[in-house]
Parts: C-alpha cells; sequence; structure tokens
C-alpha cells in the first residue's frame, strides 16, 4: 500500500536574517542585535498569549530562529488585552510600556506580511481586544447585544 503524500509545507518568505533586515527598518533600531532582541522578546510573549493551530500555522509561516522563540513559550492560562500585553512584556524586559508598544508594533508588522490575511484574521479572532492595533489593523468591534 502507498502512503499518501504529504501536504508539502511552504519554506518561511523570508530568512531569518531578512527578518532582522524588515524589523530593524521598521522599528529604526540603531543595529541588527536591536533590532533581533526585539523579535525575540515580542514573540516570546506573543508564543505565551497563542494556541491551537494558529501558534502552529503562524510558527510554519515564520523563519526557524522565530518560531523556534514563539513555540519555546508555555501559553498562559489567562489571555491578555492588548495593552495587558505590552505591559506585561515591558514589565518581564525591565523596559518602558512605550518601548515595549514600539517593539511590539516593529515585529508584527513583519510577521503580519508573513502570515497573509487569512491566518492573520484567524490569530486575531483567538486574540482578546487591543491585538489589532499592535498588528497594525483595524480594531473592528461587533455591536453588543442589547439586553
Amino acid at each position: 500500500m502507498y502512503d499518501q503524500p504529504r501536504p508539502h509545507q511552504a519554506q518561511p518568505a523570508m530568512t531569518f536574517e531578512q527578518m532582522l533586515e524588515r524589523v530593524c527598518y521598521e522599528g529604526a533600531y540603531p543595529t541588527r542585535e536591536r533590532a533581533e532582541e526585539a523579535v525575540r522578546t515580542v514573540l516570546a510573549a506573543l508564543g505565551r498569549q497563542l494556541v491551537g493551530d494558529e501558534r502552529i500555522d503562524l510558527a510554519q509561516a515564520l523563519p526557524v530562529e522565530a518560531a523556534l522563540t514563539l513555540t519555546a513559550q508555555i501559553p498562559d492560562t489567562e489571555q491578555l488585552t492588548g495593552w495587558s500585553f505590552v505591559k506585561e512584556m515591558a514589565a518581564r524586559v525591565g523596559t518602558t510600556p512605550a518601548i515595549a508598544r514600539w517593539d511590539t508594533g516593529a515585529v508584527l508588522a513583519v510577521v503580519t506580511r508573513l502570515t497573509g490575511p487569512d491566518l492573520l484574521t484567524r490569530i486575531l479572532h483567538q486574540l482578546p481586544t487591543g491585538y489589532a492595533l499592535l498588528f497594525g489593523q483595524a480594531e473592528l468591534r461587533q455591536p453588543q447585544p442589547t439586553a
């Protein structure tokens, strides 16, 4: 009996070095080392928030080094809002929320390019409010039903 062919796993759209170059540009960082620090910090924090197929599919869209940073994290039991995500990340690395927000925007702008719109929509549906803005997207709220 023949094995079923496995779906071809697409290679990430960019290498880790190319990702660092894009983050360096997006964040106007003075060095690639600073961009790499931002990438590792933001992806580690995001790895603590994502679960399931979205986590797996995002890891597959990222360069290997970035995917390892994302998946090395154990997801938290409590999801954070977008603002709480930024504040927690700032506290964890000992920086200000403004710098953490800047780093988040620079890294997630590049992640958005790597995910494509369908995966990004799935990720945003999994996360609480506030993340769309971090990914550079409009935060569209559904009208709340009146009781």
